[in-house]
């Protein structure tokens, strides 16, 4: 009888539970802490949700199917995770990275407009153009709750039959012919036919001949000087390209507006040594930022955070089959809003060893250099 191991039980690693769980299938999740913890990628207040994809228009498709599961989700927890309050790229209109959500838009016929003048401010009026700049609306979009949606997946799973085993870090998953072993830090060893590796920031420390990176990702929260603005049942989520990228949230808590300035992350040595504070440069740095784009904030930010994630050098995920093993990692900072479809995909892999879903650009064996 099929029985399965998931290691890590952050956005992806709970939805292979809740997916595997919902299909029959006995489960049981490995975590050095417990769902919904701050040390992985599954945090800091909201996640956008997006269709226009410029990270490539083969995820269009995922995407969709991930917005179905959402939902259904949403119906398990009895809670709203996303809330569709569309979304906006603002950038040089010939930007690489407009022309890249517009073609996604194209090939799967999204319905998105470019706006300019009256119409952006109509739209948008947190985030003004400036001169040869553009605003791509994406109707579909919105920001999901991390935090709510890990443990609503969590609980799901656990609804479902299968268990948590809370505060039980992993030091080692072999592998033979027959099955695999999970051995625990407290020199306990399990036994399972299969096991999922969704490990979040420790994915280099189980796969260690792949090319992953653990990196620090950094948000930052500025004060409004409007209240009007930036509510968050009107206003769209945003991501600005050029200089400066960033990513812009409506404000949640009602005190501050959530920016994550898009530079190259951190190098983080392990997910233990995450620092809790950010450098002064980066700081400064993202208040120039939105002392130049943002006029309804305050450049002045009111609180800072860290999380971490895993990067492959192309910066999508790995997600396959070795073995008896499936591979559930490395997203690169963009995969929680993928996360149900994911665990879908992964409740596939150990299942048959195929899925129907085209996933071949995250094939875990595809040719990946390491960062010099």
């Amino acid at each position: 009888m099929t029985s399965v191991a998931v290691v890590g039980t952050g956005a992806v690693g709970s939805m292979a539970l809740w997916r595997l769980a919902g299909r029959g299938i006995p489960a049981v999740g490995f975590d050095a802490y417990a769902p919904g913890h701050d040390r992985g990628a599954a945090g800091g207040e909201s996640r956008i949700f997006r269709t226009a994809y410029k990270e490539g228009p083969r995820y269009v498709p995922l995407l969709r199917e991930a917005r179905e599961l959402w939902a259904e989700l949403e119906r398990s927890a009895g809670r709203r995770l996303l809330t569709p309050v569309g979304g906006i790229t603002v950038g040089p209109r010939e930007h690489p990275a407009v022309a890249a959500v517009l073609a996604a838009a194209r090939a799967h016929d999204l319905p998105v407009e470019v706006l300019t003048g009256r119409r952006a401010a109509e739209r948008a009026p947190e985030h003004p153009l400036r001169e040869g700049e553009v605003m791509v609306a994406d109707p579909d979009a919105g920001y999901l709750r991390p935090e709510p949606a890990v443990a609503a997946a969590a609980a799901a799973a656990e609804e479902a039959g299968a268990r948590i085993l809370r505060y039980t870090p992993v030091k080692e998953v072999r592998q033979d012919t027959t099955g695999v072993t999970v051995v625990t830090e407290d020199g306990g060893e399990h036994r399972f036919t299969h096991a999922v590796l969704a490990p979040g920031p420790w994915a280099s420390r189980l796969l260690p001949d792949l090319p992953i990176a653990a990196r620090t990702i950094t948000s930052t929260w500025f004060p409004r000087r409007d209240e009007t603005l930036f509510d968050p049942g009107r206003c769209p989520i945003a991501i600005r390209v050029g200089e400066p990228a960033y990513s812009c949230f409506p404000s949640m808590d009602g005190a501050g507006v959530k920016v994550n300035l898009h530079v190259p992350w951190r190098d983080l040595d392990s997910p233990e040594a995450l620092e809790r504070s950010a450098p002064p440069a980066y700081v400064r740095q993202v208040a120039a930022a939105v002392a130049a784009t943002l006029p309804g904030l305050r450049p002045d930010p009111i609180r800072v955070a860290t999380f971490a994630d895993a990067f492959t050098p192309d910066g999508h995920g790995l997600l396959g089959t070795r073995g008896r093993t499936v591979i559930a990692a490395a997203f690169s900072g963009h995969g929680f809003k993928l996360a149900p479809v994911f665990g879908d995909i992964v409740a596939d892999l150990v299942e048959t060893g195929i899925t129907t879903r085209d996933i071949d650009h995250l094939a875990p064996n595809r040719p990946l250099r390491r960062s010099p």
